[in-house]
């Protein structure tokens, strides 16, 4: 009779992955303690700085990471130069594209982002060896397609001003999943103007109009031009038509 393996909050868990805010979360929350310790054992942490390249187009993949905090932008560059962002992670996305040797986005930090990265390889071997861990990647891609497809809607159906605040929503309800207080969600826009507008395909100077249309209105707070406070989220997610 095969041993009851050991339940993956008890105290055999690496005291890095104890302290890790995702580790309930995305692949490792798949894991039990010994495939910790033995990922723990490859791993590599570290913090980069806003508009860091991760990955490039096409780039061979020899690494995966969990992102920790931050936001990372996902963008394909067509031939002339022309940049579109395809979509955005936050916590505990997995950065990194299974199954493929080689990459098919450009991927950057967004914002002061912190990663813990390992071997592919490595990963790969444990996929082949943990149907929980596969189970739980295959959970994450198909989340990513629903995603995708309610996005597919926002561009393509839905007004200047729903746009926007769907982008807001966006972010306000995944930048930091613990940030709701009494006084409402208050989070640093992880992207410029230019990059918003890119991203909504809308004008700057539309991006701008709305979010100053949804301050007069009281749906948002804005300081120092990047500094948001959502008051109330029902609010902001009527104005975005979810």
């Amino acid at each position: 009779m095969k041993e009851k393996r050991r339940d993956i909050h008890n105290s055999e868990v690496p005291a890095l992955c104890q302290a890790c805010e995702a580790r309930h979360h995305g692949m490792c929350g798949a894991l039990q303690p010994d495939e910790l310790v033995q990922l723990n054992k490859i791993a590599n942490r570290r913090e980069v700085k806003p508009g860091t390249a991760l990955i490039a187009d096409s780039e061979p993949v020899t690494h995966y990471s969990n992102i920790i905090s931050g936001v990372v932008k996902l963008t394909k560059i067509l031939a002339d130069g022309r940049q579109q962002i395809v979509g955005l992670q936050f916590a505990p996305d997995f950065l990194g594209r299974p199954f493929k040797t080689s990459s098919d986005t450009n991927a950057e930090s967004a914002t002061t982002v912190r990663l813990c990265s390992f071997p592919r390889n490595a990963v790969d071997r444990m996929i082949d060896e943990s149907p929980n861990l596969e189970h739980r990647l295959l959970q994450q891609t198909l989340n990513e397609l629903d995603e995708a497809r309610g996005w597919m809607v926002t561009l393509g159906r839905k007004t200047a001003a729903e746009k926007v605040a769907s982008f807001l929503h966006l972010i306000a309800t995944h930048i930091d999943p613990e940030a709701e207080s009494a006084d409402g969600i208050t989070f640093e826009l992880p992207l410029t103007r230019a990059d918003i507008a890119d991203f909504l395909g809308l004008t700057i100077e539309t991006v701008s109009r709305q979010m100053t249309k949804l301050r007069k209105d009281g749906v948002i707070q804005i300081e120092n031009n990047r500094h948001v406070t959502v008051p109330d989220l029902e609010r902001l997610a009527h104005r975005a038509s979810v």
